[in-house]
Formats: C-alpha cells, sequence, structure tokens
C-alpha cells in the first residue's frame, strides 16, 4: 500500500524565530563567500607566470653568431591545420652586396625571406614546432596578443625574430670561416667572430653611403 500524504493543514506550527529568519535564510550562502578568500586575479594588474611549457606567441631563433635557423622549408606551413603559416623562402647569396648580392642571412642554401604567422587563425596547437626541422621555430610565454585591428595581428618576420644578443651579429653576413651547415647544428659555433663583425660595419657604412647618395641623387640633403 503507497503511503498516504499528510495533510498540510495537520503540520505542526514553526516557531517564532523560524518565522523570523525564513526571509533571509536564503542568503546563508552568500553571508559564508564574503569571508573567504577571493580567488579572481586583477588581470592586468596582477599577472600569474605561465607554465614553463606554454604555447604562446611563437618566435624564430638564430644561432649562436646571429645567422637565422629558418631554411625556409615551409615544413610548419603544411604542418599548420589553421593554415595560419606563410613562408616564402630564398637562397642565400654570397655575393657582396656592393656588387648586387643580397647577402647570407643562414647557414646553407636557403632561408625565409617571408614569414607571417596569422594569430586571427593560430590555435596553437604546436605542430609546426613539431614539423620544424633546425629547431628553428619554438613557441614562447608570451600570452598577451589582442589588438584594436585585424591587421596587427598577423605577424611579420621582423616581429617573430629572436633579437640579436651581445655574442651575435644581425645577419646579413658569412659563417665562421671553415664551418659548414652541419657545424651549426651540432653546437660548434659558440658566437660571432671578429671577421663577422667587420663585415657587419662594413656593410653598414657601405648602406649609408648608398643611401645619402641616393637622397643626393633624389634632391633632398642628406641627413
Amino acid at each position: 500500500m503507497s503511503e498516504q500524504r499528510k495533510d498540510p493543514q495537520e503540520e505542526k506550527p514553526r516557531g517564532f524565530f523560524a518565522d523570523l529568519f525564513a526571509p533571509v535564510a536564503g542568503f546563508g550562502v552568500s553571508f559564508k563567500t564574503q569571508f573567504r578568500t577571493v580567488a579572481t586575479v586583477e588581470y592586468p594588474e596582477v599577472k600569474i607566470p605561465t607554465a614553463p611549457r606554454y604555447h604562446g606567441r611563437h618566435q624564430l631563433n638564430r644561432h649562436p653568431d646571429g645567422l637565422e635557423k629558418c631554411v625556409g622549408c615551409e615544413l610548419c606551413a603544411w604542418a599548420c591545420p589553421a593554415d595560419a603559416i606563410f613562408v616564402e623562402g630564398a637562397d642565400n647569396d654570397d655575393t657582396p652586396v656592393e656588387q648586387g648580392g643580397t647577402g647570407r642571412f643562414s647557414p646553407g642554401e636557403r632561408y625565409g625571406r617571408v614569414y607571417q604567422i596569422n594569430y586571427l587563425r593560430c590555435i596553437f596547437c604546436g605542430l609546426c614546432i613539431e614539423a620544424c626541422p633546425t629547431r628553428a621555430l619554438t613557441m614562447t610565454n608570451f600570452y598577451e596578443l589582442a589588438d584594436h585591428s585585424r591587421s596587427a595581428l598577423i605577424f611579420e618576420k621582423h616581429q617573430l625574430l629572436a633579437p640579436v644578443q651581445d655574442d651575435m651579429v644581425a645577419p646579413p653576413h658569412p659563417m665562421v670561416s671553415g664551418m659548414e651547415e652541419r657545424d651549426y647544428y651540432q653546437g660548434k659555433v659558440s658566437g660571432a667572430t671578429e671577421d663577422q663583425r667587420v663585415f657587419a660595419r662594413d656593410l653598414t657604412v657601405k648602406q649609408s653611403r648608398a643611401d645619402a647618395t641616393t637622397q643626393g641623387a633624389e634632391g633632398g640633403e642628406p641627413r
């Protein structure tokens, strides 16, 4: 037999205090949380450090002498499932710049002349990192990529390249004398040599003179 329901009129009447605190009983949880530690982080004033292997913004790495590790193979672009990477390779040229050459930017035959990552598409999966054969592309801990325009989130090569350290020389410049491409990846190059520094200084002077000559030919006064 099913249990018979009790008549609501037969229930015992509540006491005075029960009736008094009944309207505010639902605020019990709110009152308790007022005295607990707040778990909210006041971003951007307070920033929690990311994990060591966090997948943030990409970086194009350099060799210890300053030459770029990217060889323009485009494997990262092929591996990207979101089609967010565009690479255009070019041949290194050891012909002097004053003779029409472009110079050397990486060991070996080719380098990445154009490198773009569209962060409107990137899903930060890291497949491009796994596909890179020279360890040229890695991911940093930087994650603040918001901007006011869509075009600003398409990063160019100069934005992705690692900065030049004190023991490096910005390319173009020749490889370390007596070294081959494999020597770079075997860790035999520890920094820029004096010959590379002299080459870079001479190249800067020649480019400055060429710019001044161009300005003079156009009728402008060189600054």
